[in-house]
């Protein structure tokens, strides 16, 4: 997307720019044409691009829901938890383990370091089922709460920044520069893969629970939470129509904690005069090696996320899978000189979304 035009939006949905071909008034059959070459190299291509398709899938994918429909007092059950007993129960097991609520109304902020390893498998069934290359990197993450997130990962010498201020959420990449969230602004997913229990206390308080279900030998109590449709069509556009997202949490029955979480969303995607293509992208990521830190309460010091890219269409169908395992070097809460300043969009990202066209927003509305 040249930078004259409107910002494309931020999506989990894998983009590469590889525009130098293309002229400064692409026209949307330009834009899907775009899109096809993108989908053609990800299925075949074995060059250095896969780094950014990793990146673009890995860095720093968004959760399905905002947190603003979602921000209650869990001490305080809503009436929507009241008529959920099982999600309700489950949800206070996870605040019981976790020691969550001493943070309630004391932690303005949270700092996290890290590193990763990625790598991308190009078809299931390879040889031991191990990524072809393994990218090293390292990311470092700020949050204000509960709706300013910042984060920084370079790995093989790319560094992807995203952010949110609580009413923007956006992305810059070396590739295709900065880009401003479509539709609502929702939180960083990796808050929630143990690093934010009062996040995942605060979403999951309004999910719908789904029964029980055994995951890596450990039983667990199953909520699910889903975009909702106003939400969807937001975040579409002429080139590409999201058509669901959903997120599933998996509880110990035993410990209480958060050990899995798996999302999935479906992405249309058709060009002029061809068939239509459906992209379905489905995230598992495990959530391991709780740790206690200040004031006792529990984090998640690593995990391991796969992510399975699945092609329907008019040819047979087509699938790629990447992973990544992180390990959690240092966090610390209350950071001093922390302040909304370090949350800022770029400049370029500011003047395609203007203050004036987003004081509808809710504050909450990450």
């Amino acid at each position: 997307m040249m930078m004259g035009s409107r910002l494309s939006p931020l999506t989990e949905e894998p983009i590469i720019n590889e525009l130098e071909e293309s002229s400064s008034t692409s026209s949307s059959s330009k834009k899907a044409q775009t899109w096809r070459n993108w989908l053609k190299s990800l299925l075949f291509s074995k060059k250095h691009s896969h780094l950014k398709i990793l990146l673009s899938v890995l860095a720093c994918p968004l959760f399905p829901v905002s947190l603003h429909d979602s921000n209650i007092n869990i001490n305080q059950p809503s009436f929507s938890q009241q008529v959920s007993s099982s999600a309700e129960y489950i949800i206070q097991h996870f605040t019981a383990a976790t020691a969550c609520r001493k943070l309630e109304g004391t932690v303005k902020n949270m700092y996290a370091t890290g590193k990763v390893t990625m790598g991308m498998v190009d078809e299931l069934g390879s040889a031991g089922g191990a990524a072809a290359v393994a990218h090293k990197g390292c990311f470092v993450m700020w949050q204000m709460v509960p709706d300013k997130w910042l984060i920084e990962l370079v790995v093989g010498g790319h560094k992807v920044v995203a952010g949110s201020d609580g009413n923007l959420a956006w992305r810059h990449t070396p590739w295709l520069g900065a880009h401003a969230a479509k539709g609502g602004v929702r939180p960083l997913r990796r808050t929630f893969q143990g690093l934010d229990p009062l996040a995942v206390s605060s979403v999951f308080s309004q999910a719908q629970y789904v029964g029980e279900k055994r995951m890596m030998g450990v039983d667990c109590f199953v909520l699910k939470l889903s975009a909702d449709q106003t939400d969807l069509v937001d975040r579409s556009d002429n080139t590409a129509e999201m058509i669901k997202h959903v997120m599933f949490g998996y509880f110990s029955q035993r410990s209480g904690l958060l050990v899995y979480l798996e999302d999935s969303y479906l992405t249309r995607i058709q060009s002029p005069g061809a068939y239509p293509t459906y992209w379905e992208t489905s995230m598992g990521t495990k959530i391991d090696d709780y740790r206690a830190v200040e004031e006792g309460v529990m984090i998640s010091h690593s995990g391991h996320s796969t992510v399975i890219i699945t092609r329907f269409g008019d040819n047979p169908k087509a699938v790629t899978r990447m992973e990544e395992a992180w390990v959690i070097d240092d966090l610390a809460f209350n950071v001093a000189g922390l302040s909304i300043d370090c949350f800022i969009p770029p400049e370029e990202v500011q003047k395609e979304y203007p203050e004036e066209s987003l004081v509808w927003r809710s504050p909450l509305h990450l």
